[in-house]
């Protein structure tokens, strides 16, 4: 009896041990096989901006040269400069099948505003460019220089348009008021369709829009810029002066990179880093750097953190000294 006894006792330690390595395998094999679900790629902004073409540009090429093993599907939740779409990724905390594309108001709308997030609530994967807004009128509108436009708002109050409450566009409105001693009034927009159709309409007088949002309007001559935010002119587009060809030093550039929810794993933030810098290396993605008018910039991992803290205290403090509110 004893003996019988015994050897159940052994059979069942064995069985157990087995059953646990049985158990780890799974799980190392599970982590091994990453990706292997539907990603969800978050858009926080509507169709037709600067947010949602890069995001579906970074989709077709992940597609196009087979870099994803399963779907990405694309998904516009906007609302509250980013607060909508960026809230929904940050509450999929360790969930490695949801992304997101950042912008300015990835930055700024928790510096303005209590979303429930900030950049620290999600996994930083790579920034692939940096973007400038160009300063655009009606063809038929009155003003023809930066300088027009300075001078009329020092005895008018002009309204100015931009996507974003408290977006580049915002900022770089607040400094001009500030520095020049402008009457601006600054509305702001959820997504480029509606902030064009603000200038079309005559609702604007002027608006700050990012170069691919506009670049048919400028093209078709319905539109027509006055002046660029970026370092140095558009190839495109030589003849727009920049602000600082104009005497006026200010440049806010936005952050467009890839970014995961909070706490995923490294094996997972790696796979992206490593994945992101294909993309980097593709004809497609240089293409779409030099038609959208972007300034081609990557920093992965770590580095991309370390710009986002760094921005994230340097829009904070413009922003305070501006005293920029909702």
């Amino acid at each position: 009896m004893k003996k019988l006894l015994y050897f159940f006792v052994l059979f069942l330690s064995v069985s157990l041990i087995m059953y646990g390595c049985a158990q780890d395998g799974e799980s190392a094999s599970s982590e091994s096989e990453y990706p292997s679900e539907e990603m969800e790629l978050t858009i926080a902004f509507g169709p037709g901006g600067g947010n949602d073409l890069m995001a579906r540009t970074l989709v077709d090429i992940i597609e196009q040269h087979e870099l994803y093993p399963e779907s990405i599907v694309p998904e516009n939740k906007d609302g509250g400069s980013g607060a909508v779409g960026w809230g929904y990724v940050a509450n999929q905390k360790e969930d490695p099948y949801h992304m997101s594309t950042t912008s300015g108001s990835f930055i700024t709308t928790p510096l303005q505003s209590e979303p429930g997030w900030t950049y620290e609530d999600f996994t930083p994967i790579a920034l692939m460019a940096t973007d400038d807004p160009i300063l655009v009128v009606n063809d038929d509108s009155e003003y023809e220089t930066l300088d027009e436009i300075i001078e009329a708002a020092k005895t008018e109050e002009l309204v100015i348009g931009g996507v974003g409450v408290a977006n580049t566009p915002r900022m770089i409105t607040e400094t001009l008021k500030e520095e020049e001693g402008l009457n601006l009034e600054y509305v702001p927009f959820n997504e480029e369709g509606q902030l064009l159709s603000g200038l079309t309409s005559e609702n604007l007088d002027v608006i700050l829009s990012f170069p691919n949002g506009v670049l048919g309007q400028l093209e078709s001559g319905d539109m027509r810029a006055i002046a660029y935010t970026g370092e140095e002119r558009l190839s495109d587009f030589p003849d727009i002066p920049t602000l600082i060809e104009e005497g006026i030093d200010i440049t806010f550039p936005m952050p467009r990179g890839l970014i995961l929810p909070g706490d995923v794993d490294e094996d997972v933030r790696e796979w992206w880093i490593d994945t992101m810098k294909e993309v980097a290396e593709t004809d497609e993605w240089s293409k779409y750097i030099e038609e959208n008018h972007l300034t081609e910039k990557q920093l992965y991992g770590d580095d991309f953190s370390e710009y986002l803290s760094d921005t994230s205290e340097e829009f904070k403090n413009i922003l305070d000294e501006i005293d920029v509110s909702d």
